[in-house]
């Protein structure tokens, strides 16, 4: 049976096939060859031995003292610098989409700076600021400069994922909104944001996912007792176990991770089954409603 050609490559040929089929095997016996490495070199450090493993499975101090509290400020750092960087990336986003000057460039202006710096180099400046001009406490200060770098660098980068989103909307969407009458704050809140937030979910979890693993700068640079951070006093306190204490922390990043993804592929899913199954119509008495301060719109012959 003839196979069908694609649009995206052209079907290999019997020679291509066999080509293939040599490079996959090859590549496997790299990367078996690769991991015999690595597994013989921890051998030989005896970092394989049960005795630095053992902690995470027969001592429940190596949770309670290192790895929960660890991902407790991981989570609460993470948490605290998503629920601030979403609404104001949005905000900003929108201004960037303004009819006025004034609004787009002051917009353009901050998104376009706090993008262009590294956030860890936010982190340092806040941790700083905070140090000379607050009296907070430097044991709850490191939380506080964390999240502020958090929330400036990633804030700038959803203000771009939003206007991306919402420009790649069809005009006609704008269109039909004021032909029913909406002003430009309804026409965004009812029309324009919700159907460009399935286009924005991916970027959106992409930089979700980010905001999660840059907390362990803070844990790096500025003491900040994040999950990564718990790696040094467990690895001291269990007899230089780096290897396995690396190994399980970058385990719960991964499932952390998986988590919020899975969750986002669902919720994207969800409201693509919703776009496609809504019958619903605007009624003329939603209509009414949001049409502009003195005007009426009338029956299907749209008289005033």
């Amino acid at each position: 049976m003839k196979e069908r050609p694609t649009v995206l490559y052209d079907v290999p040929g019997p020679r291509a096939r066999r080509r293939n089929v040599l490079y996959t095997v090859l590549f496997l016996l790299a990367l078996a060859a690769l991991i015999w490495w690595v597994v013989v070199s921890l051998e030989q450090k005896n970092q394989l031995e049960w005795s630095k493993w053992s902690p995470f499975f027969t001592d429940s101090r190596a949770w309670t003292t290192y790895i929960l509290p660890g991902l407790e400020n991981t989570l609460i750092g993470a948490a605290l610098a998503m629920v601030i960087a979403l609404p104001l990336g949005a905000l900003f986003g929108i201004a960037r989409l303004s009819d006025h000057l004034w609004v787009r460039a002051a917009a353009g202006t901050v998104v376009e700076f706090f993008r262009a710096i590294p956030v860890l180099i936010l982190m340092l400046f806040a941790n700083a600021a905070y140090s000379e001009f607050t009296d907070i406490s430097p044991e709850t200060r490191p939380l506080y400069a964390v999240v502020t770098g958090l929330v400036l660098y990633n804030a700038s980068v959803l203000a771009e994922v939003v206007r991306a989103g919402i420009l790649s909307l069809p005009t006609g969407q704008t269109d039909a909104a004021k032909a029913i009458g909406m002003r430009k704050g309804q026409t965004m809140a009812y029309v324009l944001l919700p159907q460009s937030v399935t286009a924005m979910l991916p970027a959106l979890v992409s930089q979700l996912v980010v905001i999660v693993k840059d907390t362990a700068l803070g844990g790096a640079m500025l003491g900040f007792s994040e999950l990564l951070a718990s790696v040094r006093p467990m690895s001291a306190n269990y007899g230089a176990n780096t290897i396995a204490s690396f190994t399980v922390v970058a385990v719960i990043f991964v499932l952390l991770n998986f988590a919020l993804t899975t969750f986002a592929a669902w919720l994207e899913r969800r409201l693509r089954r919703a776009k496609k199954s809504t019958g619903a119509v605007v009624g003329a008495d939603a209509v009414e409603e949001l049409a502009t301060p003195g005007e009426h719109v009338g029956p299907a012959d749209g008289r005033k």
